[in-house]
């Protein structure tokens, strides 16, 4: 059997530059979304939905989970995480499906984020992060269908006012955030 001499990156658990520049930016974006989120939870709040809005307050309890599942696994390999200005884009929220239609979207850009991180950590042969980038897939997977599906809800009801509250009264049933019960 011939010795192989180890080289720097057999012997830690350093991550290669890019990945950790995607990873930080994941964080960063897992935390937009999270203020997405509390903005939606607001508006719907504001329209007086408030199953629709503790849904959403759970939703962006849940994010904040996502963002600390990375930053996690980057403190674990001995990396840095880094905050940067997170700015938000001005929501015209007038309705439940304006805003599950925005929520909808953010989840789609976070998805192809989500992709290009797999594509990255493939990329540089990071084995190490491919259960969490795969959890990271399957999780966006869930999440697109189930606002997919409450945005067809909605499309279904329309303007009907005791079909919206009706889908209200479910969702408030759903999920509690982290804060406990509103």
């Amino acid at each position: 059997m011939t010795d192989v001499p180890l080289t720097p990156s057999m012997v830690n658990m350093n991550m290669d530059q890019k990945l950790r520049d995607v990873m930080n930016a994941q964080v960063i974006a897992e935390h937009q979304a999270s203020l997405i989120y509390s903005q939606l939870a607001y508006d719907l709040d504001r329209l007086s939905f408030p199953g629709m809005s503790t849904w959403m307050a759970a939703q962006a309890d849940e994010e904040r989970m996502h963002a600390q599942k990375i930053a996690d696994h980057l403190l674990a390999r001995g990396e840095r995480v880094v905050l940067s200005d997170i700015s938000l884009a001005e929501l015209e929220i007038t309705s439940p499906l304006d805003a599950f239609k925005a929520a909808f979207a953010h989840e789609q850009k976070v998805s192809g984020m989500i992709r290009n991180l797999a594509q990255v950590a493939d990329e540089v042969r990071d084995f190490d992060s491919r259960s969490l980038v795969n959890w990271f897939l399957n999780e966006q997977i869930e999440e697109e269908a189930t606002v997919s599906e409450i945005v067809d809800q909605l499309n279904l009801v329309g303007d009907n006012g005791s079909g919206l509250l009706r889908i209200d009264t479910e969702m408030g049933g759903e999920r509690t955030p982290a804060g406990g019960p509103q």
